[in-house]
């Protein structure tokens, strides 16, 4: 029976950085992975014969800089095909609007003067109140319990970052935080286009609409990122985001993890409340003092563990996670380059054309239905590199928003009709698109449920909503990564930070294992 100082379940990004960080501190570290390839969800694959896409996520925007340089990612291959990705707002009649620099820094294209200084302040405000809860993403979550004073103080120095701001915008800080981003787009901005991309921004990859409660402050958690040293800046991997799954498994086998593929995880073992190892689908068992999962946390303490384990208000709170896939996955395979009205196809191509656009897409989702009008994401990364399709075609990746996770008359009738109904968006913004469709692959999130692992089809492992946030995420209970077996820790997207190919969330995870000795 082989034996580890440490067991980490899943080798999606966080996983591997949790692998990394405890392996650099000299403990014998095994990770598995149920897939053929370590990655999880960051993944670039073959979708038809000759075209390649990034599986899920296709953008970096909260890639750790602690990771990059502590797993050496680019000695190991982490590279850009482009950085600071400028965004579109496309628009059907070609009135498009440019956005550049850091969260729109720079607008291009038919916009009043007045626009353009309104949305000015809102960036700039926005910005700053981002910038300082930047720093909560490193730090694991306060325990909000009497002797905790040092983790109490870690929290006031963030606030204390917030108080600099001044009286006055620390009080509009603790407004804004708590309403709706349509009420701030509405509020600020006068330009549809602005509005719907803020809107489609601040609830991309959740389950809330622009109009639903607290959903202000998902947008601050996106700003909160950054790549390459600027604030709230996309890239590109090049690759695909396989490339940087592959440099993440690399820096955690240099660092002297042992990487097992195709070895899915059964059940965590457990003796009088400790964690022993795991036992895998074929019946292997790997024994060892430390266990972590950095797959979903409803996954990890109901199915792993099992309730044998676990007193029943622990499973209470563990069965109320919600975790709800709200957004598809498109891929389509192109003979040609589509025309987006004159749109650059280098840049992020976002198609929301208001506040009640995203809001009249989101509302369908919460009774089973898909939307008449799905807003999206779109990029052409056969437009930057070559590799992901044949000579002269190119690939199309988009996220579609909404996507019901439950849909009430059946998946196979949900996929086909989004489908439908995506590419007749896609054609009213890039006429001919449909002529040079060579396949098309739409994934639900219950298809993202099967194929990834993910419990709802949910990218974060767990809705990204302020009840669940911070020291509230997945619940409090495990909120600092540890459970109440001991031995066992979750480092996964389902806890703080949260998802957005990060690694943040495992590498928090293993510094608060070795701030308790590793155990």
């Amino acid at each position: 029976m082989p034996s580890s100082d440490a067991i980490v379940i899943g080798g999606g990004p966080n996983g591997l950085a949790a692998a990394a960080r405890l392996a650099a501190s000299g403990r014998r570290v095994t990770l598995c992975e149920a897939g053929a390839v370590a990655g999880g969800g960051a993944v670039t694959a073959e979708f038809a014969p000759g075209y390649r896409v990034s599986g899920l996520a296709h953008l970096l925007g909260h890639l750790d800089a602690r990771v990059i340089a502590g797993m050496e990612l680019e000695r190991h291959g982490l590279a850009f095909a482009a950085t600071g990705l400028a965004t579109t707002a496309v628009s059907a009649t070609g009135d498009h609007l440019r956005l550049e620099g850091a969260a729109g820094a720079r607008l291009t294209g038919r916009i009043a003067p007045e626009d353009v200084l309104a949305w000015d302040r809102l960036r700039s405000r926005l910005m700053a109140f981002a910038a300082a809860l930047a720093p909560m993403r490193a730090m694991a979550p306060p325990r909000l319990a009497r002797g905790a004073a040092n983790e109490m103080l870690r929290l006031a120095r963030v606030g204390l970052g917030l108080r600099r701001l001044g009286r006055d915008e620390f009080r509009e800080f603790l407004r804004m935080i708590l309403i709706n981003v349509a009420d701030v787009a509405e509020d600020e901005l006068s330009d549809d286009r602005l509005g719907g991309l803020l809107a489609f921004d601040a609830t991309l990859g959740a389950w809330l609409g622009p109009r639903s409660p607290n959903s202000l402050i998902l947008y601050l958690d996106r700003l909160a990122g950054g790549m390459a040293g600027q604030q709230a800046a996309l890239a590109l991997p090049k690759g695909g985001m396989g490339t940087v799954a592959a440099a993440m498994a690399r820096g955690a086998e240099a660092k002297g993890v042992v990487l097992r593929t195709g070895a899915r995880v059964a059940r965590i073992l457990v003796e009088d409340g400790r964690a022993l190892g795991v036992a895998l689908a074929d019946g292997e068992e790997i024994r060892a003092d430390l266990v972590v999962s950095a797959i979903g946390p409803k996954a990890t303490l109901a199915g792993l563990v099992g309730p044998r384990h676990l007193d029943t208000g622990f499973l209470r709170q563990t069965a109320a996670i919600r975790a709800r896939g709200g957004a598809a996955k498109l891929h389509l395979a192109l003979t040609g380059l589509p025309d987006f009205r004159g749109a650059d196809p280098k840049t992020r191509l976002v198609i929301a054309p208001s506040v009640n656009a995203v809001e009249a897409a989101f509302n369908p989702v919460k009774y089973g239905e898909v939307p008449d009008r799905p807003v999206m994401e779109a990029i052409l990364p056969s437009a930057h590199e070559d590799g992901f399709a044949p000579g002269g075609h190119h690939v199309l990746s988009a996220i579609v928003q909404f996507a019901p996770h439950a849909p009430k008359d059946g998946a196979d009738q949900a996929r086909a009709l989004m489908l439908e109904r995506s590419l007749a968006v896609l054609e009213d913004h890039a006429p001919g698109l449909g002529a040079l469709i060579a396949h098309a692959e739409m994934l639900m999130p219950q298809d993202i449920a099967a194929r990834h692992g993910m419990v709802g089809g949910a990218w974060h492992h767990a809705d990204l909503a302020v009840e669940q946030m911070l020291f509230l995420r997945p619940f409090a209970a495990v909120a600092q990564y540890r459970t109440p077996v001991a031995g066992l820790w979750l480092g996964g997207a389902g806890c703080h930070p949260g998802g957005h190919v990060s690694g943040a969330a495992g590498w928090n995870a293993a510094g608060a294992i070795l701030a308790e000795g590793g155990r």
